[in-house]
């Protein structure tokens, strides 16, 4: 018992201490909180996801997300190891990921459907029992729908094996059959597995662009119960589009035409794409377009030679008026020294070659009926139109609104947790390893300090008031975090988009990397970077994704003796025949840290109707020998800070300097 002493208060302690008293307003509720809180300690540290450069695979994550990348399968398994056959695990993993759709199936083949409920209802209380044992009953309640909430929860925290309570049980698991509801129950019960296997969920950048659903992976995001996002440099040019700045949201439309992804654009967020179109066939009505053919491999759309044609004239057409708005923005900030990217001045109109960086090159495509030689960065009357019709499909837009104040709310440029460093891309490194100094705006910042600064421009370019110099630096900032040189995001001499267009020749296509992708192979500099991010701990990592990492060329994505861990192993479609597999999940538990290697998803409707089948790889990247509790952790310290406050509040009350009540 805590001993009565004479205890100081300052007058601000004092208030604090006040307001905390209105929620536990006697000794008895804040004694009954600190025991509660100890507990929680003391439990197994819940288990994290890290996922990256998703790119729109919306079939893909939404499968990972199901089946936990693995942990739903792994848990059956212990469960069921040696009770069921393999197709029945594989059977019960399928209905715990994907149930209404599972049931369909099961309901049709099953002569004793009322059996099989029984069965099953039992099975999936036990996997519900399984998956909810590190965590307090608080916390799983919380997680359970209303409806279902008591039954879920009676059913959990009491044993079939025990005699005395043995008919109860069954009672309600048969009046649940009788009464026709063992469908929503089964369904809600699934979900409740799914929520609990997964504690938190990091992105760590690049919903957007490439693949088809990134507005589908936001609404997924969106509902779920905890996850942080560290933006990417595709996540951060759709904040640019929505911000209005429009080199930003030429860039969108060209890279959406470019993968053969109109849908996201027209349906998904309900931009007009008309206008352009229109504009697109008039210009180049003649024109075949052929350095413009869009990567149509991996488009859910199927696309006639004829639409595939309109796309081609209309990529074409949102390409020149994108070098044409950038050229506008590297002129009014020559503090961005990007005046290299201005290509169209260089272009010889006559000799269909073009001048980069001192060496001439013959053009791929030599007709530009929208370029006036004597002004080529003028846009003309109709793209000036278009631009606007364009720009106001964007910023009026109410889906992606939604999505963008998401993207906001629940996510930053970075992220420190339990000892990991996340974000997406890059921290600019000179080359003997010291900090870049970056100049923006004519103040250099450099470590955190740049990031912090960087993730403000971007809240100001959404949130900042429009027409004062503050919001429109910020705007165009957005532009230049997409491609700039030194930009934390990208972090590449330069985006050679106009070479990739135009010139056959590989040489000039190239994008060399900045110091930090080759210097983060060093331990001294991961621990250099962590040190200035404050991050503690014995097993500290960096998280990074945007670069993919080629394991089929034998690459790893740890580095730096494991202070490194790069999980882009290409989710997206595009690049799976660059790494060799279909992405990673990096997943923190109690145990450690493991790194899943997932090999290509098929479809949805496989998965459904042959079974949950996880094919990955698992790998171990960091094993605790003890097993690390909640008060290992980051919320264990502000837990351990609310008992702190708790005992003073008892010292107050117990020295009469607050009244119970």
């Amino acid at each position: 018992m805590m001993k009565r002493k004479n205890a100081s208060f300052d007058e601000n302690e004092l208030k604090y201490l006040k307001l905390l008293s209105k929620s536990f307003p006697s000794i008895a509720e804040a004694c009954t909180e600190i025991i509660n809180l100890q507990a929680i300690l003391n439990l197994p540290k819940g288990t994290e996801h890290f996922l990256t450069d998703l790119h729109g695979e919306y079939e893909a994550f939404r499968h990972v997300l199901k089946n936990a990348s693995g942990s739903i399968e792994r848990k059956v398994n212990e469960e069921f190891g040696g009770t069921l056959r393999e197709s029945e695990k594989r059977d019960l993993c399928t209905l715990i990921c994907y149930p209404r759709e599972r049931l369909e199936i099961i309901k049709s083949r099953e002569s004793n459907i009322d059996e099989w409920y029984l069965i099953t209802l039992i099975q999936l209380v036990k996997m519900c029992q399984r998956v909810s044992s590190k965590y307090t009953r608080s916390k799983v309640r919380k997680a359970l729908p209303a409806k279902y909430s008591y039954i879920i929860e009676e059913l959990m925290h009491e044993s079939l094996s025990d005699p005395n309570k043995e008919a109860y049980l069954k009672n309600i698991l048969s009046n649940i059959i009788d009464l026709d509801r063992a469908d929503d129950f089964i369904i809600t019960i699934c979900d409740v597995i799914q929520r609990l296997v997964i504690d938190s969920l990091h992105i760590v950048g690049d919903i957007y662009d490439r693949g088809p659903g990134a507005h589908i992976i936001m609404e997924m995001l969106m509902s779920y119960h905890d996850v942080d996002i560290q933006w990417g440099n595709h996540d951060i040019l759709w904040m640019g589009a929505f911000a209005g700045n429009i080199s930003c949201i030429a860039n969108v439309v060209r890279i959406c035409l470019r993968y053969g992804n109109l849908r996201i654009l027209e349906e998904g967020y309900g931009i007009n794409l008309l206008p352009l179109a229109t504009f697109a066939m008039e210009t180049y009505v003649n024109d075949p377009c052929d350095a413009f053919q869009p990567r149509l491999k991996f488009a859910d759309d199927k696309h006639s030679t004829k639409s595939t044609h309109l796309i081609s004239q209309m990529m074409k057409a949102i390409s020149i008026i994108q070098f044409k708005l950038e050229a506008d923005i590297i002129k009014r900030r020559p503090d961005f020294d990007m005046a290299d990217r201005n290509l169209l001045h260089l272009v010889n109109y006559e000799k269909g070659t073009v001048m980069v960086y001192g060496k001439e090159y013959p053009m791929l495509d030599t007709n530009f009926p929208t370029v006036d030689p004597a002004d080529p960065y003028r846009l003309t009357p109709e793209e000036s139109e278009l631009v606007q019709k364009l720009h106001r499909s964007f910023v009026n837009c109410d889906p992606l609104r939604r999505h963008m104040e998401f993207l906001l709310s629940d996510g930053s440029l970075y992220l420190v947790r339990n000892g990991n460093l996340m974000f997406h891309a890059s921290m600019p490194l000179n080359e003997n390893g010291s900090f870049k100094k970056v100049k923006i705006d004519g103040v250099e910042y450099f470590g955190k300090a740049l990031l912090d600064k960087v993730d403000s421009l971007i809240r100001k370019a959404i949130y900042g008031e429009p027409g004062t110099p503050e919001h429109d630096f910020a705007v165009d900032y957005m532009w230049y975090i997409w491609c700039g040189p030194d930009s934390v995001a990208f972090d590449k001499a330069k985006m050679t988009t106009f070479e990739r267009c135009f010139i056959a020749d590989k040489e000039p296509h190239k994008e060399p990397k900045g110091h930090y992708y080759t210097l983060r192979e060093k331990e001294s500099i991961c621990d250099m970077i962590l040190d200035e991010f404050g991050v503690k701990g014995d097993n500290r990592h960096i998280i990074n994704g945007h670069v993919p990492v080629k394991t089929i060329k034998g690459e790893s994505p740890i580095r730096a003796n494991g202070k490194m861990l790069i999980i882009d192993g290409g989710f997206s479609r595009a690049y799976q025949s660059t790494t060799g597999i279909a992405g990673y999940t990096l997943i923190f538990n109690s145990h450690g840290m493991q790194l899943v290697q997932h090999e290509p998803f098929t479809t949805t409707r496989q998965a459904i109707e042959q079974g949950v089948e996880v094919k990955a790889t698992r790998f171990v990247v960091d094993y605790t020998k003890r097993r690390m509790l909640v008060k290992d952790t980051d919320n264990g310290e502000e837990i351990r800070g609310q008992i702190a406050a708790l005992l003073r509040l008892l010292e107050a009350y117990r020295n009469g300097l607050i009244k119970e009540r």
